[in-house]
């Protein structure tokens, strides 16, 4: 049955009025649509989504992953420790040759192997002066004691004793030759008194120049009882001394 034009006319009228109603509200849907897929596509960093879902999709826990670093262990190593080897340095039971270091004095050396009070007369006695000797080796000066660089010497060992003395016999005839070492602080008047001699008979005896150039250690030849004992004089012989008694036809 066919409207009457009226009725037409009032619902055309009726879709123009209700238009702008559907426009503004398809603008607002499009509007809220488009925010929130600029929400989405702003928070999930890959690009946007256009998948939804009623209900939140569980979320993958990251795996953490641990990588070996190889580590060097340090290994102890036992260190071996030498023990100290020592060394000892044996003493000379018998005189033994010494050459003479830079700085060095028979006073040094001396004190080097622990030669004791008689060391000095013992090295004297040892090395007797050769004046003749041109390399100067086992000849010392009794004058000067000066030794040099070089120089071999020979070294009495410690403890040797000074050559004992031999008691002269009461009985010797007189002019009998004996053998005297000199020792520290002899004179020929001394070595005269001792032996009862006289200073003319040693000087001429042994030829000697220089009454004050003796030295320790040389050897004189001496001929006794000369001359009459007196009582503050015994026929004794100083301590180190060495006596050879000779028989003098």
């Amino acid at each position: 049955m066919n409207k009457p034009p009226s009725s037409l006319i009032s619902s055309y009228k009726r879709r123009q009025q209700m238009g702008p109603f559907v426009v503004g509200g398809l603008a607002i849907l499009l509007i809220a649509i488009g925010i929130v897929v600029l929400v989405l596509w702003l928070t999930g960093g890959d690009g946007p989504k256009f998948e939804f879902s009623l209900f939140a999709t569980e979320t993958p826990t990251p795996t953490l992953t641990f990588t070996p670093t190889a580590t060097n262990t340090a290994t102890s190593t036992s260190t071996e420790t030498a023990t100290p080897t020592i060394t000892f340095t044996p003493t000379p039971s018998a005189p033994f040759e010494y050459t003479v270091q830079e700085g060095e004095y028979l006073s040094t050396i001396v004190e080097k192997f622990e030669l004791g009070d008689d060391g000095l007369a013992l090295i004297v006695l040892l090395n007797p002066y050769n004046s003749n000797s041109t390399s100067g080796d086992f000849s010392i000066d009794p004058t000067t004691l000066g030794v040099f660089i070089g120089q071999k010497i020979i070294i009495p060992n410690p403890g040797m004793p000074l050559p004992s003395a031999t008691p002269i016999p009461a009985d010797l005839a007189r002019g009998t030759k004996i053998k005297y070492t000199i020792q520290a602080n002899d004179t020929i008047a001394g070595i005269a008194a001792k032996f009862n001699s006289t200073e003319e008979d040693i000087i001429k005896e042994n030829k000697l120049e220089n009454t004050n150039l003796i030295y320790i250690g040389q050897i004189l030849i001496i001929r006794v009882n000369l001359v009459t004992p007196t009582n503050t004089l015994a026929p004794t012989v100083t301590p180190g001394a060495t006596i050879t008694p000779t028989v003098t036809p």
